[in-house]
């Protein structure tokens, strides 16, 4: 994780919104105060929704090197700031900027074909069917646990830490901490592995056992692959994610409250 300060002009602005009421009124009043250039030649895209929205924003834009600023009009914001039409230029020039790398999946399904997807939270991978799947794991080529007997799988970057991740009782992550955290989904056997944190340059491989009698499907973010084989995980370093925050809300403090809540 890379901060910096904001020192573009934000000239041009491009909004996206969700489908709810709110995003779409406010995109129609902050498009009329501010212009709404395409964002192919824009400063800086502004989501306004919820935090599906910008996961979606940042899939959309995943090679385009274009900082994206959410402001919360959904349900869920932790990756957004607080919403207000009120001077947006000064707030994107004042804006910390956070650079992230995505984990890239490549997931091979029953038939060979090998699918590869990026993903900003996680890569999860699930059972289909009421029995419980099995799953070896291994790190850099080496084999670390023969079998496990779960619900499923996760791994997660520092900024997914707080999602799916921590429900599934992971740890939280600090946003600079070159860390990956992979949890298990109610694991059966072994019973008391609570997952394990590794550096982010760690090759991960998960081999489905038994995979016709206990199928599992695989997923980067919202992106799903049935049946799969295999799947194997590591950060894209070559791929740079660039979200802006408001100075005191960024990542690294919005997860450091995460950690005091009760």
């Amino acid at each position: 994780m890379v901060h910096s300060q904001s020192h573009a002009k934000f000239e041009s602005i491009a909004f996206v919104a969700s489908s709810v009421p709110e995003a779409r009124a406010a995109l129609r009043r902050l498009a009329h105060r501010y212009g709404n250039a395409a964002p192919s030649q824009a400063d800086a895209i502004v989501a306004l929704g919820g935090d599906g929205l910008m996961l979606q924003t940042l899939h959309s834009h995943m090679n385009d090197r274009i900082p994206i600023y959410g402001m919360n009009r959904g349900s869920l914001g932790f990756l957004m700031n607080e919403y207000s039409e009120v001077d947006l230029i000064e707030r994107l020039q004042a804006a910390r900027v956070s650079k992230i790398h995505p984990l890239a999946m490549t997931a091979v399904d029953r038939s060979g074909e090998s699918h590869r997807r990026l993903a900003v939270n996680e890569v999860s991978l699930f059972r289909e069917r009421y029995q419980a799947a099995k799953l070896s794991i291994s790190i850099d080529g080496r084999v670390r646990m023969q079998e496990m007997v779960c619900d499923g799988a996760l791994v997660a970057t520092p900024a997914g830490s707080t999602a799916y991740n921590l429900s599934a009782h992971g740890p939280i992550l600090p946003m600079n901490a070159p860390l990956l955290a992979l949890t298990p989904i109610s694991p059966f056997r072994p019973r008391r592995w609570r997952g394990a944190l590794l550096p982010n340059s760690a090759k991960i491989k998960f081999e489905v056992l038994e995979p016709f009698k206990r199928p599992v499907s695989a997923a980067g973010d919202h992106y799903e692959i049935r049946d799969v084989m295999s799947v194997d995980v590591e950060q894209d370093s070559n791929v740079e994610l660039f979200m802006m925050f408001d100075p005191g809300h960024d990542l690294d403090e919005r997860i450091l409250l995460e950690q005091f809540q009760y």
